[in-house]
């Protein structure tokens, strides 16, 4: 035997009721009611809620509340000729302006915003962060995880967290493509100072620790680069001495003048050791 197939039936559209879409007077006086004096603009329609119910909608000019409209729904009971107020409220319309939508505060701040006495809420499931060392109960093994593995930390970074971190770095200004980087002669992961950090991404990330360097105490990517790389070198080409402006190792332009050569009135010493030519 077969079933015969039965076809969803279609929600019946609301036709507008005459009555109802006809108060425009009375949808009008409602929204005065509540609004603002002078705030009910033009009538912008009228649409079908449902049988014997129609929601008119009127532009709002209150300020601020851009492409926002005024929305009265009246109502007709059946076989009833008076149309009655249902509702009136205040709803955006497809243009209107909106404040963006609320979000809690952890999920507002960005990096960056934590100030020194600043403390965030902890994120239960963080996903970028996953369960860390469970210890086994054995205490010579938890001891070594968690000093010589450094583990001990209820949550560690998960493989999305070491991504997200990774990206964030590489893509930033210690990255490969920044103008210190594309200048550079030579590549971090060939410098003295770098420090490879430890675990997953040690063959992509370091620590410079060069106090020349601007990146001095930074996390670098390896195929990062500056100036203060420990094995690059400049030539150097030897300076070309200017002309002192007084030469002090040379001797002046100056002659020896004897005293015979001094004119008759010059002084001069006379044999008894008075000066002669003084008048005295």
């Amino acid at each position: 035997m077969s079933v015969p197939e039965t076809r969803a039936r279609r929600p019946r559209k609301p036709t507008l009721d005459a009555a109802a879409a006809a108060a425009v007077d009375l949808a009008r006086s409602a929204a005065e009611e509540d609004a603002e004096p002078g705030t009910v603009g033009e009538h912008l329609g009228a649409t079908a809620e449902g049988d014997r119910l129609v929601s008119h909608a009127f532009d709002c000019l209150l300020p601020g509340y851009r492409g926002w409209r005024w929305t009265v729904t009246l109502s007709r009971a059946s076989r009833a000729r008076n149309v009655t107020v249902n509702e009136v409220c205040l709803l955006p319309g497809e243009d209107a302006l909106q404040p963006p939508e609320w979000l809690p505060w952890v999920e507002r701040i960005a990096p960056g915003d934590v100030g020194p006495h600043d403390t965030l809420p902890r994120k239960a499931d963080d996903p970028l962060l996953e369960q860390g060392y469970e210890a086994t109960g054995e205490e010579e093994a938890d001891a070594l995880a968690l000093f010589e593995l450094g583990l001990g930390r209820e949550r560690v970074l998960s493989p999305l967290g070491r991504d997200a971190a990774a990206t964030r770095w590489y893509e930033g200004d210690r990255g490969p493509r920044t103008e210190i980087a594309e200048h550079a002669k030579g590549q971090c992961s060939t410098c003295g100072f770098f420090l490879p950090v430890a675990g997953a991404l040690r063959q992509v990330f370091g620590v410079c620790a060069s106090e020349w360097s601007p990146e001095d105490g930074r996390v670098v990517s390896a195929d990062h680069g500056c100036g203060a790389h420990s094995e690059t070198d400049v030539e150097v080409e030897p300076e070309e001495r200017s002309a002192p402006l007084v030469d002090d190792l040379a001797a002046d332009g100056l002659e020896l003048v004897g005293l015979a050569d001094l004119p008759d009135d010059a002084p001069g010493e006379a044999p008894d050791g008075t000066v002669a030519g003084t008048g005295s």
